[in-house]
């Protein structure tokens, strides 16, 4: 006999004014489970997720809590007025018999002592103080609604693995993927209002979906095309068969309402960015920089060289002085020590991590246009700013409303929309991941992978950087940073950790140091990065298939009667041949640098 679910939700409907947002959504908990809630912004995910916690009511369908089950639920943006300090807020959420210590303990891991005042803190303070609230009674059920926004990556690392040691059952949602993928075992992808389930985890989501999709339209074109066909015979069939007439006016009737029913992917957004002339081939140079601020030191004696085409990542915690080390690098701010050398006819556009440059008071549309008149300029090409807005998804009714009235992930996306509308050649982006959803993300490391100029990013997402960067800075602390080849992933390998050491290797190493001071450990080799490795043993096949592909469209463009017997092939083919040898040429230019530096590294 199964296992009685502990949590369910069946059938769940709710309107808000006129839209329809949840219409037959279901979910259902199992002790233990491990569950992500995946879906596009606006699909109504904080919503389910506040009706399983029983702060919303529905207008229909059922919820089941299991008698004597406890939940705790993390809003993504919670209330701590009414107490003191941020020690009374987060033992606020203990029942009898917890363990009174356990608040201290949480609100210490996450970078608070549990004397700050709830009224002084920051937006990421106060999601850390509700993370301990939630996790002090180690309840039966935890809804955690973006649990890892404003954290940073020691944080988000530390508390993976406390929710993996937990035996509560998870409901998550998360732009992470791989804050997902490690924790989570089945996924409820909602979409259109309706719920789907698979039964693994976050990591096999994506393929899945995508199988979905294809299925669904291509359902769509097998219906588009009997409606056609049934339209055909009704216009031109034998109209004495009234009858028959009848059934298939009917019939016709049942198709479209199918049609309707079916449930079209909600648009994407389609970004590009708006390109200046390209910078010189050396972006900058910085030759043992050094900056402090009093007695403390941010940045020591650090040198890198950055080439144009290079995506820059660079982590560390909080406060490690990440915001510093960008300004030293782009100028803006002058370094104490050593020398900054920028290259030529850079342009630099910048998205910082409040979105501060967004004014609260300012509407949609001028905060796009900057004020200024309604076409923008995007890759040479004039674009009516109305058409811009709808590549980011918002509506033309949206063009009057103001910055304080969007969405954390609508300000997400007008921040990239105004940043991507300004010319640049280098890019700096200050968690530019924040408040995106997964599709959003896809799209925005599209867009940053065919960027001809130099991105510089500030990111906590560890999947991010891997599909990203070509390097990462990492800050060592007291002031040291070191530049690793290739992505998060590739910095791990190398390094043997993440940002921060786990403790059993920081006491094991207290514990046996030697009384004399140890030398410093080797310095890593840089290595190739898994997506350059990948390059190299799949670009020869692709240059191959393109060269069989230009033999093919020479040998059909080689007939001299083709373009007199069919105009539009003799086209397409010349079309595809001059497509395909640049597509040849881009391959061997890639393969060729990436042999080289193969070659450099292992040399």
């Amino acid at each position: 006999m199964p296992a009685a679910p502990i949590l369910a939700l069946q059938d769940i409907r709710l309107t808000l004014g006129s839209t329809l947002l949840l219409e037959r959504a279901e979910l259902s908990l199992l002790s233990g489970d491990k569950v992500a809630l995946v879906g596009r912004n606006g699909s109504g995910k904080s919503t389910l997720l506040k009706i399983a916690a029983g702060e919303i009511e529905p207008d229909g369908g059922k919820r089941f809590l299991q008698p004597g089950a406890t939940i705790r639920y993390l809003p993504q943006e919670p209330d701590l007025s009414g107490y003191a300090t941020t020690l009374d807020y987060a033992a606020g959420g203990l029942e009898a018999g917890n363990d009174p210590h356990r608040a201290r303990y949480l609100l210490e891991h996450l970078g608070l002592t549990g004397s700050e005042e709830p009224a002084r803190l920051s937006g990421g303070e106060a999601r850390r103080a509700a993370l301990a609230r939630v996790l002090a009674p180690e309840p039966d059920i935890l809804l955690l609604d973006e649990p890892t926004n404003h954290l940073d990556l020691p944080a988000i690392e530390w508390l993976e693995a406390e929710l993996a040691s937990l035996r509560s059952a998870l409901v998550i949602i998360s732009h992470d993927r791989r804050f997902l993928s490690d924790l989570t075992r089945s996924t409820v992808w909602l979409d259109g209002g309706v719920t789907r389930r698979l039964n693994r985890g976050f990591s096999a989501f994506e393929d899945w979906r995508d199988t979905v999709l294809e299925e669904e339209e291509l359902a769509r074109h097998k219906l588009d095309r009997q409606i056609v066909r049934e339209e055909h015979w009704l216009t031109y069939g034998v109209t004495a068969r009234r009858k028959r007439n009848v059934r298939r006016l009917e019939g016709l009737g049942n198709l479209r309402q199918e049609r309707r029913e079916l449930k079209r992917q909600v648009g994407t957004v389609k970004l590009s960015v708006a390109e200046a002339d390209l910078s010189g081939k050396m972006v900058l140079e910085a030759e043992h920089i050094g900056k402090s601020f009093g007695d403390r030191l941010i940045v020591g004696d650090f040198t890198t060289r950055i080439i144009r085409g290079d995506r820059i990542g660079i982590v560390g915690a909080n406060g490690a002085g990440k915001t510093t080390l960008i300004k030293l690098l782009t100028g803006e701010l002058a370094p104490d020590a050593g020398r900054v050398r920028l290259g030529s006819n850079l342009e630099v556009a910048t998205l910082d991590q409040r979105r501060a440059r967004l004014d609260p008071a300012s509407t949609l549309k001028q905060a796009i246009t900057a004020g200024g008149s309604d076409t923008l300029v995007i890759n040479g090409v004039p674009k009516h700013v109305m058409g811009y807005m709808k590549d980011f998804l918002f509506t033309p009714e949206q063009a009057r409303t103001t910055v304080e009235k969007l969405s954390g992930g609508e300000r997400g996306r007008l921040g990239l929309a105004r940043l991507l509308a300004l010319p640049s050649n280098v890019l700096v982006l200050d968690e530019p991941t924040n408040d995106l959803d997964l599709e959003t993300l896809d799209l925005l490391q599209e867009m940053l992978g065919d960027y001809p100029g130099t991105v510089i990013v500030v990111s906590h997402d560890r999947d991010f950087l891997d599909r990203v960067a070509t390097s990462v800075i990492v800050a060592e602390g007291e002031g040291r940073w070191t530049e690793y080849a290739g992505g998060y992933s590739d910095m791990v390998a190398q390094r043997g950790y993440g940002v921060t050491k786990p403790e059993l290797e920081k006491s094991d190493k207290a514990a046996s140091a030697p009384a004399e001071p140890a030398a410093p450990p080797p310095t890593a080799r840089p290595k190739l990065s898994f997506k350059h490795k990948h390059a190299l043993e799949t670009l020869p096949k692709e240059i191959a298939r393109l060269t069989a592909e230009i033999a093919r469209l020479n040998g059909l463009l080689a007939d001299p009667d083709l373009y007199a017997r069919d105009p539009k092939a003799f086209a397409a083919a010349s079309q595809h041949l001059t497509a395909a040898e640049a597509a040849k040429a881009k391959a061997e230019d890639n393969w060729l640098e990436l042999e080289l530096l193969r070659e450099e590294l292992e040399g």
